[in-house]
């Protein structure tokens, strides 16, 4: 129990203290566009058509891989993704980084106390992913059992919030 509530505690300090790029009015495609390291991401979106839908009212909260994470897709499989024949594919991908509402940090450790540990979580893809307290931080497990650590929180923009994660999570 201890353990869990430093974690706790040190998800909430980090969203407390990370400093962003995000100014005010900046929509999450705004900060994304502005973030080279969301480059790929971006890259994905445009190629995906999501970039007005992403653009929209929202509220959305968006678990945003970094071009590291991107990486560890194997090259042709990531340019046969970003294919116009595979643009419901990628799309399935992307909005299973996606949830409905804007869940800032506070509100996710808050799932993670009251869940012992975990929280699921219901993305736009209509999939499911579970947020774990593990190895001293938070994590995504995606439907097939992968895990992809929520690197910065609380990215804050006028429809929503990114949270930074360091792998790309797939749907099954």
């Amino acid at each position: 129990m201890k353990k869990l509530v430093f974690i706790l505690t040190t998800f909430a300090l980090m969203a407390t203290v990370l400093t962003t790029r995000a100014q005010k009015g900046q929509d999450i495609v705004d900060i994304a566009i502005s973030v080279d390291d969301f480059s790929t991401l971006v890259t994905a979106l445009k190629a995906a058509d999501l970039v007005d839908a992403l653009k929209g009212d929202g509220p959305f909260t968006v678990f945003a891989p970094v071009n590291s994470g991107f990486a560890k897709i194997d090259s042709n499989t990531l340019n046969a993704l970003l294919e116009p024949a595979n643009k419901g594919k990628l799309s399935a991908i992307l909005t299973y980084h996606v949830v409905s509402g804007k869940l800032a940090a506070s509100d996710v450790a808050a799932a993670l106390k009251s869940g012992n540990g975990k929280a699921e979580l219901t993305t736009l893809q209509g999939g499911k992913l579970t947020a774990v307290s593990k190895d001293g931080g938070i994590f995504l497990m995606d439907a097939n059992g992968n895990y992809s650590k929520i690197a910065k929180t609380d990215v804050m923009a006028s429809n929503g919030v990114i949270h930074i994660i360091e792998d790309v999570v797939m749907p099954k």
